[in-house]
């Protein structure tokens, strides 16, 4: 797990994935060169996010020809990025997918999409049916995918997996003003939210959210990272594209899980158990009815 991450906050031409892969190969060979084992993507990132009509035609397998030189250079580095996902029976996926040594090792497709507020991707999107986690050459990644996060039983699922790292990709806007008046509101939340998971969880966590324009919507940034006791490592501050580097090492994780062994000590069946009751209770009105 000893290794050296960049995280990319990076601005995508909404629609535009030829000029967007540019970017993206443009920055894998920036980590390269700097010595980094894994490059992180936000959300989209290859896409942009509003996309709308748009959706269908940015569609792409992911290991589709025209992605070709990502996957040439993942022989060098491991990358994670997101994309429009077609599936093979014209589903389409908010997906984050990871490569490593020339080959697609995962694709996580977004489980909680947002429908709510000035989000609508139920109308375009299918939602994914399971929580992706990767045995990589680095470690076990687990995946998550904006308001994947703000749900429990992903980062539930991922801390009962052992992962290492948890990889956070976000296309997260900018709204409200704190008490302080000295940051925006849904920064904050964000902040609180992945310091909270990491020391739950007892993982890193590595935050790559976008920053730009859509529709008169500005995306945040503020791309982050934490280790396995909560605390941030390091942050890219402002709303401009720019890349973050962390090293993530095993001693963090060992001596996180050693101290508080909350792993060892979790009940999971007591849990499964009482989820069945609540399941099945909710479920009985229904098939009443029927």
């Amino acid at each position: 797990m000893d290794c050296k991450v960049v995280l990319v906050q990076n601005n995508p031409a909404l629609g535009h994935v030829r000029s967007n892969l540019e970017q993206h190969v443009a920055s894998v060979e920036a980590a390269i060169r700097a010595g980094a084992d894994l490059v992180v993507f936000p959300e989209l990132s290859l896409t942009g996010y509003f996309l709308k009509d748009q959706t269908y035609e940015l569609g792409l397998e992911p290991d589709a020809p025209l992605l070709a030189p990502l996957l040439e250079l993942s022989k060098k580095i491991s990358i994670s990025f997101g994309m429009v996902e077609r599936s093979r029976e014209q589903r389409l996926y908010n997906a984050h997918v990871f490569l490593e040594q020339g080959r697609v090792l995962s694709v996580h497709r977004k489980v909680h999409l947002v429908t709510y507020g000035m989000f609508d991707e139920s109308r375009d999107f299918a939602a994914g049916d399971r929580f992706q986690f990767v045995e990589s050459r680095l470690g076990r990644f687990g995946f998550l995918v904006c308001e994947d996060m703000w749900h429990l039983g992903g980062t539930y699922l991922h801390f009962m997996n052992d992962v290492d790292a948890l990889i956070v990709a976000s296309a997260s806007p900018g709204r409200g003003a704190d008490a302080s008046g000295e940051s925006l509101a849904s920064v904050r939340i964000w902040q609180t939210l992945l310091g909270a998971v990491s020391l739950f969880t007892q993982t890193f966590v590595l935050y790559a959210n976008r920053v730009g324009w859509e529709d008169g919507i500005s995306f945040s940034g503020q791309t982050c990272a934490f280790d396995p006791f909560g605390r941030r490592i390091g942050m890219l501050e402002g709303f401009d594209p720019g890349e973050l580097a962390v090293h993530m090492r095993s001693s963090e994780l060992q001596r996180a899980r050693v101290t508080t062994p909350l792993r060892r000590d979790e009940k999971p069946w007591v849990l499964l158990g009482q989820l069945e009751q609540i399941s099945g209770l909710r479920a009985k009105p229904s098939a009443e009815r029927a």
